[in-house]
């Protein structure tokens, strides 16, 4: 899934770093663990501060699931690090747990940012999504993907057009045809 977003962002003019979070580095399977954290929001770190040494007009942070967890927490406590966040598959709570949300920094995140959220993930109904979302004070959007799970579907040369297109508007940037 990650692979066809890249590409499409890639079509549109948009270059794309993709990058294995140091948790997954040391053990190709199983789940993270909470003290994995920091160690892996420093590692999101180094990889935006490299993407700003080529000085591009915009660097965007973004992940699927934990990825993206993190990845909205480091920019609550750096905001300027980053233009603004996509997020796929964001983990609102663990599977049939509603009660244990994973939002309290929603409210400080101040770069626009795209959620695309499966209207079947177990970590969280598009409903639950779309009220956490209006926690944040920024520019937000969601992107719906019909029938899809935490892993975003099988469709995803469509999915991945759509989220472009998403993107752009997001932010006001014309799309490259």
């Amino acid at each position: 899934m990650l692979v066809a977003i890249a590409k499409a962002f890639e079509a549109a003019g948009t270059e794309v770093v993709r990058y294995d979070l140091p948790f997954r580095e040391r053990r190709l399977h199983g789940p993270p663990r909470p003290a994995d954290a920091e160690r892996d929001r420093q590692g999101l770190r180094e990889q935006v501060l490299k993407a700003r040494q080529r000085e591009p007009e915009r660097v965007w942070l973004g992940g699927h699931s934990y990825g993206g967890r993190q990845s909205s927490m480091l920019v609550t406590d750096e905001p300027e690090l980053v233009d603004g966040l996509l997020l796929f598959s964001y983990p609102l709570h663990p599977p049939g747990k509603p009660d244990k949300p994973r939002t309290a920094h929603f409210p400080k995140i101040r770069v626009p940012t795209l959620f695309v959220h499966g209207t079947r993930d177990p970590f969280g109904s598009i409903e639950e999504l779309k009220s956490a979302i209006k926690l944040i004070p920024a520019a937000v959007r969601l992107l719906e993907a019909e029938g899809a799970g935490h892993d975003l579907g099988r469709k995803r040369e469509v999915l991945a057009d759509r989220i472009v297109e998403a993107w752009c508007a997001l932010v006001s940037v014309p799309r490259v045809p």
